[in-house]
């Protein structure tokens, strides 16, 4: 269970935004299970998963937040592009993270084909934003408990 009171971001790529809203809808029941309300869930949407870190950096700093999810969906294409995206948000969601001591997840599918994209979208794998959710509630927990405790156990 979350911290109670505490507050989580979501980040949501447009791009993509069949898959990207069905994750996000994943990540909120996900965080309502775990003892966060709606109204603790602040959603910012940008354009890609590319501007995503910028925006979850910002968040993660402003001190309002437990924890900071990052969803997104980059497909691949004809084109080197997909490469260069995937390679971009990965390192920049995890600079955030470790640059600001809060959990910022790292939520972006990254699929060959739209069919792999919707199997973890509530499909056959699941749904890969309510994990990245579960994700930064726990990480958000044990940083908090350490901090208290000087001790992370789950």
């Amino acid at each position: 269970m979350a911290e109670p009171g505490s507050k989580y971001a979501v980040v949501v790529a447009r791009f993509n935004s069949l898959i990207t809203k069905g994750l996000l809808e994943g990540a909120m029941e996900t965080f309502e299970a775990h003892g966060v309300p709606k109204e603790n869930v602040d959603v910012a949407w940008v354009p890609g998963s590319f501007e995503m870190p910028v925006i979850a950096k910002s968040m993660a700093k402003s001190g309002k937040y437990a924890g900071v999810v990052c969803i997104g969906a980059v497909i691949r294409g004809a084109t080197t592009h997909y490469d260069a995206v995937v390679s971009a948000a990965t390192s920049g969601v995890l600079n955030c993270s470790v640059d600001t001591g809060v959990p910022v997840v790292f939520g972006v599918l990254t699929t060959d084909d739209l069919e792999q994209a919707l199997d973890r979208t509530g499909g056959k794998v699941g749904n890969k934003g309510g994990e990245a959710a579960l994700t930064a509630v726990e990480t958000a927990t044990l940083l908090s408990k350490l901090k208290k405790e000087g001790k992370a156990s789950w």
